[in-house]
C-alpha cells in the first residue's frame, strides 16, 4: 500500500511521522512553495513539530493534490474542514476512484454543513465502504514526542479497516478498531464545540469544580445529540463480543474516541480549541483571537454547522447553543454562561 498525505499542518505532519516511522513511504502534498522548499532541503517541516525529521527516501514531496491522489492508494485527507472544498473541489470526478480514502478530519464542512464522507460520495461517487475515519485522542505534539497515544480506525469492511489501522501501529501509539464512521465524525465535531465552551469557562474565571461539571453535563449532551442521529453503541457498561481482528472489546461511549477525545480536548493544553475559546471568555473577539492563535479552532465553524443541522435533529443541546450565541450572535459570554447554568445537573 502506498499512502498520500493532503495536509501539511500539525495532524498531517505527526500522522507522516508515524507512518515512515514504520517504514512506509508517503507521497505528500504541500501546498506553500516555502515550507516544499524547506522540508526537501532540510527534511523538517518549519511551522509545525519541527523537532520531526523526514527520510526523504520515505517521502515524496508533491505540489499538486492530484499527483498525490493519483500515485497513491490509500489517501489521508488531514486539513482543516473549511479547507476541503477548496483544495479537492477543482479536481476530476474520477480521481478517487479505486482509492481508498482515510478522513483526519475533526469538522464538518461549513459550506454545506457536511461530513467528508457525505461530500466525496456526492461529489465524486466515493462509496462508504471506501471511506475510513482516523481518529483521537492524540494530539501532534504527543506523537512528536512519542508519548504513547490512541487512534481509533473505523470503516464497514473489518478486515480492511485492521489492515489500514496495522500500518499506524508503532511503540508510541496503540491501534483501535470499531465501524462507527459517522458516529465518531460527529462526536468529534462536537467535542471541539465543548472544548471552545471549557476555555471560556476558564477564561471567566470559573474552577475546576465547575468545570467537571460543564464536561459531565456535555457529554451527557453529546451522547443524546449521537442517539438523536441514529448511533447506537454508546451504552456505558455493555460491550460486544470482539468480533475484529484486533480481538479488543468492542467500544462504547466510554471509549477513547468519544469521551475521551471529548476529555482531553476540554483540558489539555495542546488543545487549540480550548485555547480559542479561553481567549474569548477573556474578552478577546472572535478576529483577535483568530490571529492570536494562527491556527483553525475546528470547534468555531462547528457549533454554527450544529445549530442548523439541529433544527432537523431537534436534540437538547443547551451548552452548544450557548457557545453558538457566543460566537455568532455576540451574546456577551459572562451572560450566555450565567443562562447556561440554570441547565446543568
Amino acid at each position: 500500500m502506498k499512502f498520500g498525505m493532503i495536509g501539511s499542518g500539525s495532524w498531517a505532519t505527526a500522522l507522516t511521522k508515524i507512518l515512515t516511522d514504520n517504514r512506509q513511504t508517503i507521497n505528500w502534498w504541500i501546498r506553500t512553495e516555502s515550507v516544499f522548499k524547506h522540508i526537501n532541503q532540510r527534511h523538517h517541516n518549519p511551522n509545525y513539530l519541527s523537532s520531526v525529521y523526514f527520510d526523504p527516501a520515505q517521502v515524496n514531496l508533491q505540489r499538486e493534490a492530484a499527483s498525490v491522489i493519483w500515485d497513491s492508494d490509500i489517501i489521508l485527507i488531514a486539513i482543516p474542514s473549511a479547507f476541503v472544498q477548496d483544495t479537492l473541489g477543482k479536481l476530476s470526478p474520477e480521481i478517487f476512484e479505486g482509492k481508498k480514502v482515510v478522513s483526519a478530519v475533526k469538522g464538518m464542512l461549513p459550506q454545506n454543513n457536511l461530513l467528508l464522507n457525505d461530500y466525496l460520495e456526492l461529489t465524486f461517487n466515493l462509496q462508504l465502504k471506501n471511506y475510513f475515519t482516523l481518529m483521537g485522542p492524540c494530539h501532534a505534539e504527543e506523537v512528536a514526542a512519542e508519548k504513547l497515544s490512541y487512534l481509533t480506525f473505523s470503516g464497514l469492511s473489518d478486515h480492511d479497516t485492521f489492515e489500514i489501522a496495522k500500518c499506524f501501529q508503532t511503540d508510541y501509539l496503540n491501534i483501535v478498531v470499531n465501524y462507527d464512521i459517522i458516529g465518531v465524525q460527529y462526536a468529534a465535531v462536537l467535542k471541539n464545540i465543548y472544548a471552545l465552551g471549557a476555555g471560556i469557562a476558564h477564561g471567566l474565571d470559573y474552577g475546576d469544580n465547575f468545570l467537571s461539571v460543564l464536561i459531565a453535563n456535555s457529554a451527557d449532551e453529546m451522547a443524546g445529540f449521537l442517539k438523536k442521529v441514529g448511533i447506537r453503541n454508546i451504552e456505558v457498561g455493555i460491550h460486544a463480543n470482539p468480533e475484529h481482528e484486533s480481538k479488543k472489546k468492542t467500544a462504547n461511549y466510554a471509549a477513547s474516541v468519544y469521551l475521551g477525545d471529548l476529555l482531553v480536548t476540554c483540558y489539555s493544553l495542546f488543545s487549540r480549541n480550548r485555547t480559542f475559546g479561553n481567549m474569548i471568555g477573556k474578552g478577546y473577539s472572535i478576529r483577535a483571537a483568530q490571529m492570536e492563535l494562527n491556527m483553525v479552532a475546528e470547534g468555531f465553524n462547528a457549533s454554527k454547522c450544529i445549530h442548523v443541522l439541529n433544527q432537523e435533529v431537534k436534540a437538547e443541546i443547551p451548552i452548544v447553543d450557548t457557545v453558538y450565541r457566543i460566537l455568532w450572535e455576540h451574546l456577551p459570554a459572562a451572560e450566555g454562561f450565567k443562562q447556561m447554568e440554570e441547565s446543568l445537573v
